[in-house]
């Protein structure tokens, strides 16, 4: 079993081997800590043996030793920690089953929280990801997660839904997509547009993007996005934004907004990315621009009340990815390669969230992963001037007739917290701040249209 673990004085590509290299065995014993004070050799922490802890390996043993571990951060136990780290090394692996892999990616981030080294790990895996970053790989993973699992398809359905019917009887059509979904979601609203019963309307497609690896491959996306339009027999312009850093950056000159467009905005995905005292001023920028309906599409899980408090903010972010992992589990074949590049793009998350500290000048220079729930994203649209729309019953029935196309576990729930079984709102709740996609019954993804 391999797993990335370095000190503040080592490479954080620096793997070592439990199985092989009997050398390093006992490494995380020698490790300092410089963030935390040393405790006394007399810490309760002594008492804390590993045949003591052995129960903990049954049943959700990761989340059992993840919660230790991180409480012993908190107290800065450092014999606990050293302990703790040492118990999860030998259980973990990158390749094994979900509580395996929770252990080897938490791990990862706990271990450069307390050395101190989660920027340098954090910037590495980033470089390694973009250096192995392709078109053809990167649209196989996202198909192949759309085939297996609802989780993208979900916002992909209703968000289509709600823009056709606000653009309904345009002729200029404007869509400003903000998402790293690879156009994926378009293909299907270009059918949609070619079989409707008036003139094809016109559809400019502006894509923003701040993604240094999917930017590489925009050129790429519009040439098929294109090709696809003139199969489809849809008007078509394919207008790229790629020079931004961050969405607080976008200006309005960018979009190309013509006076006799109909505007509609597509987020999936993309407000969390926004540094979080930036956010109220991204939404008023999108009010500004007047569109007919806004989508918003965001995983569940509050990354934002608890930032300060680290055993209250480790808890959620454990809560949120073992939904995740064990997801992936279920969803995937064992051997997927596709499921291994989602686990590793969820390893690069929790290292920034966990590992990379709430220090402003590390917010400055990485973008933010700071995911909010549907409520947190409710108030702060509403306080910017936008109201909520209701999702028609024509497009919550697509919705659902989507989630039987899967494994049984999905289902759909109202704002009420209600899971639907009957669209009326005595029995089924009410959608008109948004919908979730629920996995096991806990939402998992959000989505909502709003109006300014």
């Amino acid at each position: 079993m391999d797993i990335t673990l370095f000190t503040a004085k080592e490479s954080p590509t620096t793997f070592f081997s439990q199985s092989h290299d009997h050398r390093h065995r006992h490494r995380l014993h020698r490790l300092r800590f410089p963030n935390l004070a040393m405790q006394s050799s007399t810490s309760q922490s002594s008492e804390y043996s590993l045949d003591h802890s052995l129960p903990a390996t049954v049943g959700k043993w990761a989340s059992t030793l993840l919660n230790e571990c991180a409480r012993a951060i908190s107290d800065k136990d450092s014999n606990k920690i050293h302990h703790l780290l040492w118990m999860l090394n030998e259980l973990a692996s990158p390749y094994g089953d979900s509580d395996q892999k929770l252990a080897y990616y938490f791990l990862q981030a706990l271990f450069c929280k307390v050395t101190e080294t989660g920027l340098t790990c954090y910037k590495t895996l980033i470089t390694v990801a973009e250096k192995n970053y392709s078109f053809d790989s990167a649209l196989k993973l996202i198909l192949k997660f759309q085939e297996v699992s609802p989780w993208m398809t979900f916002g992909h359905v209703a968000s289509n839904g709600a823009i056709l019917e606000a653009l309904e009887r345009e002729t200029k059509l404007h869509i400003i997509d903000i998402s790293d979904t690879l156009c994926t979601q378009w293909p299907t609203l270009l059918e949609s547009l070619a079989t409707r019963n008036d003139d094809t309307p016109h559809l400019k497609l502006t894509v923003v993007s701040t993604t240094t690896k999917v930017k590489s491959l925009m050129k790429e996306i519009g040439q098929r996005m294109e090709k696809f339009a003139r199969l489809m027999g849809v008007p078509f312009e394919f207008n790229p934004i790629t020079n931004l850093n961050q969405l607080s950056d976008l200006e309005n000159e960018a979009l190309k907004v013509e006076e006799d467009e109909a505007i509609a905005i597509n987020c999936n995905g993309a407000l969390r990315t926004v540094k979080i005292e930036e956010r109220n001023a991204v939404i008023s920028m999108l009010k500004s621009l007047k569109p007919r309906v806004l989508t918003i599409v965001e995983e569940e899980a509050d990354f934002i009340s608890s930032k300060n408090k680290f055993l209250s903010y480790f808890d959620e972010c454990l809560r949120f990815y073992t939904l995740y992992f064990k997801m992936l589990e279920e969803c995937f074949e064992a051997t997927s390669n596709e499921k291994l590049g989602l686990e590793r793009e969820c390893s690069r998350n929790i290292v920034r969230l966990l590992g990379c500290g709430n220090e402003s000048e590390l917010e400055r220079e990485l973008t933010s992963e700071r995911r909010e729930k549907g409520k947190q994203w409710s108030k702060r649209l509403e306080e910017r001037g936008f109201s909520s729309a209701r999702f028609s019953d024509d497009v919550m029935d697509d919705v659902k007739a989507l989630l039987k196309r899967y494994k049984p576990g999905w289902s759909l729930m109202h704002w009420t917290g209600a899971t639907d079984t009957n669209r009326d709102e005595e029995e089924g709740g009410d959608d008109s701040n948004g919908i979730y996609l629920t996995w096991k019954e806990e939402p998992v993804v959000w989505i909502s249209a709003w109006k300014p």
